[in-house]
């Protein structure tokens, strides 16, 4: 259904969803502008076996995710996921993509993300919970997998470089490692991690894998990451070429810090 102009508020909300908490930011459309991001951990919240009701609390306690909004979208956190060559992909087996990599029960609810641009499709189990609680707050909403904007945006800055691009999401308690070549998705993984060792070994070991010298090859890291980090300071150790993902020229339009850009990198581009 088309919104009349009259009813658009320019405003749109992007939500990132997991069970641990989640995080959002409200955009003004019309003036290309942030106008609040924010990140609830629950952890700090009053003990509960059901995640609905921490979002409840959030709710009450952010007035800003009720407010009207032409356009909600909802992205799911989590490694219940793979990508998929559209050659390879039937829409009938979902689920036999994922068993693979992950537990898939006879009960769970499949859903996909297109990547028309490269040939390919994700699959993922969402948050069915979470996207039954937020279909009460809000008439409608689209949803698809952090990951799936993670890969496009790697995808895109590898545009016209030959060599292979090694990129490195870090969330808490998980990383992704995402190799790319000239717009061509050569590796995506996602590895849940405690410490800067498990880190580092399933590093090299991935790369390994694609022969890729630590000596030659280039790491870029974005996420929840920095410079202090011993994240950084362990692959610095082990990898020739360590860097932070350039994020300046988001600084540039949206005004957050680097720190800011890099943790909500998936968010701010949603």
């Amino acid at each position: 259904m088309s919104t009349n102009i009259t009813d658009k508020n320019y405003k749109k909300l992007c939500i990132q969803v997991n069970l641990n908490g989640f995080s959002f930011c409200v955009f003004d459309t019309l003036n290309n502008k942030i106008v609040a991001i924010k990140e609830i951990d629950f952890s700090d919240f009053p003990t509960s076996s059901k995640t609905e009701d921490y979002y409840f609390k959030a709710f009450n306690d952010y007035p800003e995710l009720l407010k009207k909004y032409d356009e909600v979208i909802v992205l799911h956190d989590n490694n219940l996921d793979t990508f998929v060559p559209i050659a390879l992909f039937d829409e009938d087996f979902l689920g036999s993509y994922l068993q693979y990599n992950t537990k898939v029960f006879e009960t769970d609810f499949f859903a996909y993300d297109t990547l028309p641009n490269y040939e390919m499709n994700h699959i993922f189990i969402p948050f069915v919970n979470i996207n039954n609680y937020l279909l009460d707050q809000y008439s409608t909403f689209n949803y698809k997998h952090v990951n799936t904007i993670l890969v496009s945006k790697m995808l895109e800055l590898s545009k016209n470089i030959d060599e292979k691009q090694v990129y490195v999401h870090f969330s808490k308690i998980k990383f992704e490692i995402v190799v790319v070549q000239n717009q061509k998705l050569l590796l995506f993984n996602s590895f849940d991690f405690i410490t800067k060792e498990d880190f580092i070994y399933y590093l090299l070991f991935t790369t390994e894998q694609l022969n890729l010298n630590p000596e030659n090859f280039k790491v870029q890291l974005l996420g929840l990451i920095s410079e202090d980090s011993e994240l950084f300071e362990i692959a610095y150790k082990y990898i020739r070429n360590v860097s932070l993902l350039d994020v300046s020229n988001l600084q540039n339009i949206n005004d957050l810090s680097k720190s800011d850009n890099l943790k909500h990198f998936i968010l701010l581009q949603s």
